[in-house]
């Protein structure tokens, strides 16, 4: 089977597609038939090398954690599911032809493969830190880097529970904040006082790491209602960096009952051949996207 890996850390040129033995099921997985791959932005922090004091991993390496497509293998132990289902969830090395799952659930209906694969780890992420924040309905979030994959789910996700929400984005992208039920408002000389204007803010995301944590504690007046998932330097002025999971099951249960509300769609901004994962994390780190990147298999 055909798998991006990489041999060396680095810049995106260390991506290459190869040959490579297929992994198999193990108990309580399942392996997949690839349709489409989800990109994000841990996965070229990975391939940077970013996390080898914390969770470091042995070269030559696969990559990739989100992927969409149909169960061709069971592991022991694993009930509820059968070869041809249609599922989306969470593994390692999806970047390639087949991959094994750890955590899954059935396709949605009305939602294709593409769009499936982008909504695992963002879904669990947004779940996770607007948990942490502690912000409550009729309370105000703000969102800094509200308009990619973790930033629409956080919206959608804050609407339905009657969180009213205040999300920053590029000038381009204001509508689709608007449209996914958001305040918005852009970046640039007087941001602040912009989001002043539009009312008090109870707790804040940093979702890019674009250098924003001293406002937002400034605007939410405690470094304790602010969360990064962005900027590992945030803990040296007193926010919590979140990059732990929390229940890749649940999450995707709750992902499923979103969808299925029609309270929750990330939409695809772009979608890349297999071979053109280099080109996927050269714009994925480059940012200003709307919704999600996906490789098609």
């Amino acid at each position: 089977m055909k798998k991006v890996m990489f041999a060396e850390f680095g810049g995106p040129e260390v991506l290459q597609l190869l040959d490579a033995d297929e992994p198999h099921a193990g108990p309580g997985q399942v392996r997949i038939r690839v349709h489409a791959a989800g990109v994000n932005p841990r996965d070229w922090r990975v391939r940077e090398g970013q996390f080898q004091q914390t969770q470091p991993i042995e070269l030559p390496a696969g990559i990739g954690l989100d992927a969409a497509g149909i169960v061709d293998e069971i592991g022991d132990g694993v009930s509820g599911v059968q070869i041809g289902d249609h599922v989306f969830g969470e593994g390692s090395d999806t970047y390639a032809e087949l991959a094994v799952l750890g955590a899954w659930a059935a396709l949605p209906d009305g939602i294709t493969f593409d769009e499936a694969a982008g909504y695992p780890s963002v879904v669990e992420t947004a779940l996770r830190i607007i948990d942490q924040v502690g912000v409550r309905p009729g309370q105000t979030l703000l969102v800094s880097g509200a308009a990619g994959g973790v930033g629409s789910a956080v919206l959608q996700i804050a609407r339905d529970r009657g969180i009213a929400v205040i999300g920053i984005a590029g000038a381009a992208n204001q509508d689709y904040l608007r449209s996914l039920g958001a305040i918005a408002t852009t970046y640039g000389d007087g941001w602040v006082e912009r989001v002043r204007r539009l009312g008090n803010v109870d707790a804040a995301l940093d979702l890019t790491g674009s250098g924003v944590i001293g406002e937002l504690i400034e605007l939410t007046s405690d470094p304790q209602r602010v969360i990064s998932i962005a900027d590992l330097d945030a803990p040296r002025l007193g926010v919590r960096f979140s990059g732990v999971a929390s229940s890749m099951k649940d999450a995707l249960t709750q992902a499923v009952d979103l969808i299925s509300r029609g309270r929750l769609r990330i939409p695809v901004s772009r979608s890349y051949p297999l071979a053109d994962a280099a080109a996927a994390h050269v714009d994925s780190r480059a940012g200003h996207t709307r919704g999600r990147r996906v490789l098609v298999v």
